[in-house]
């Protein structure tokens, strides 16, 4: 772009351009092409197990191609050929498999980055470890809890607290030596070994050197985030400090990563050399409390003056906004957000709260909410959008969405 200053407008139009957000929507049926131009873009996405509203997974593809068939993603993950395998790239992650050897350090060095109870239970029962692999090796695709059921050393446990097998199964996960073969209904992992899962071009590839799968997986950031400072770029794919800031300044040596000056922001700026400036953005749609575009929440700040935080694991009455609440992107602002609920049983897109930000037009955002509310729960199978409960917003929304018809 040849710039060495962005204005926050224009920093806005650069980050969701980077996204997705201003690439053109399919105008009929969704394919496999549509999916994987979202995923080259973010090349992985977050998973989780709060199914509120729908799985987490599921959401940034609609944010930027609308209603689509979700069989699509899970036949890119749980199908051959594989396109997608899990593991930690930010959190627990759908990746694309051709990334899978530029995470072979963390899988390596499992023991510097893995959790407690993972370490611990391959210190402490090395003996129990592998015979969990072998039990996958002879019966996978397996789940946990039908290994559990045969498992030698059996320890009862409660909430949080894993079972032996399900740490020594998340031991091998996170080395991995097993992977995800598929999902049960109920969200449990059926595990396997990678060479069962995976393609054999990728098991077959080479394994990079660490500082320059480091810089691979930077660029990678800042490609997807189009301009970003250091936190956000470490973020992204959850990179440890080790060579972060080497990559780094590799990458603007060779001119891939430019030093910019974002307006109002004190963190230096790196923008990548492919971002694009688009003129404007028409996006009118709900985002994911665990979409890339706002996972950073001080770059959300700072790019779109929205102080946002998930409340789901906030006490009922220190909730500020309500338990599973999502943004809404019109044109290139959020410009309110909505606490959702799908109860199914009954057909319904529940609203217990609405709110508008401050610099937001009420009448133009309540009409473009009203129709991305009733396009969402028709992509949900839900027939009937209730009113809002409550929030400053709940009245004008409620009256927008009586004049909009509920999509088949």
């Amino acid at each position: 772009m040849g710039l060495e200053s962005l204005s926050l407008a224009q920093a806005r139009r650069v980050a969701l351009a980077a996204q997705g957000f201003t690439d053109r929507r399919p105008g009929g049926v969704t394919d496999m092409r549509h999916l994987r131009r979202v995923l080259r873009r973010l090349h992985l996405i977050q998973m989780d197990s709060v199914n509120v509203l729908q799985r987490a997974h599921f959401m940034p593809l609609y944010s930027r191609l609308g209603p689509y068939p979700v069989e699509l993603l899970e036949r890119a993950a749980y199908r051959k050929p594989r396109e997608l395998f899990e593991f930690w790239g930010h959190e627990a992650s759908l990746i694309t498999t051709d990334l899978q050897p530029l995470f072979r350090w963390r899988m390596a060095r499992a023991a510097d980055f893995a959790w407690g109870s993972m370490v611990r239970i391959v210190k402490e029962q090395p003996e129990l470890v592998a015979w969990v692999l072998d039990e996958v090796r002879a019966r996978g695709p397996i789940t946990a809890a039908e290994i559990e059921h045969d498992a030698p050393r059996r320890k009862d446990h409660w909430g949080w607290n894993w079972s032996v097998v399900k740490q020594a199964l998340e031991w091998l996960f996170y080395t991995g030596q097993v992977t995800a073969a598929s999902r049960t209904t109920s969200f449990a992992r059926r595990y396997d070994l990678p060479s069962r899962v995976l393609p054999a071009s990728v098991l077959d590839a080479p394994t990079p050197a660490y500082p320059d799968a480091i810089r691979a997986l930077v660029e990678m950031s800042a490609r997807a985030l189009g301009v970003a400072a250091e936190p956000e770029l470490r973020d992204y794919f959850r990179l440890p400090v080790e060579g972060f800031k080497q990559a780094v300044q590799e990458l603007v040596d060779d001119e891939v990563l430019v030093p910019v000056v974002v307006q109002g922001w004190k963190q230096p700026a790196y923008l990548h050399r492919e971002a694009k400036l688009p003129r404007w953005v028409r996006a009118s749609t709900l985002v994911s409390p665990f979409d890339p575009l706002i996972w950073e929440r001080g770059r959300t700040e700072r790019l779109f003056d929205l102080s946002y935080r998930i409340e789901i694991y906030v006490p009922a009455p220190q909730r500020l906004y309500g338990y599973y609440v999502l943004p809404f992107l019109l044109g290139d602002r959020f410009a309110a957000r909505v606490d959702l609920k799908a109860d199914r049983k009954a057909g319904e897109l529940q609203i217990p709260a609405a709110w508008l930000e401050p610099a937001a037009d009420q009448e133009e955002t309540a009409a473009a909410l009203a129709a991305e509310l009733r396009r969402l729960a028709g992509w949900l199978g839900l027939h009937t959008v209730t009113a809002p409960v409550k929030g400053d917003f709940a009245g004008p929304l409620g009256v927008a969405l009586a004049g909009v018809p509920s999509q088949p």
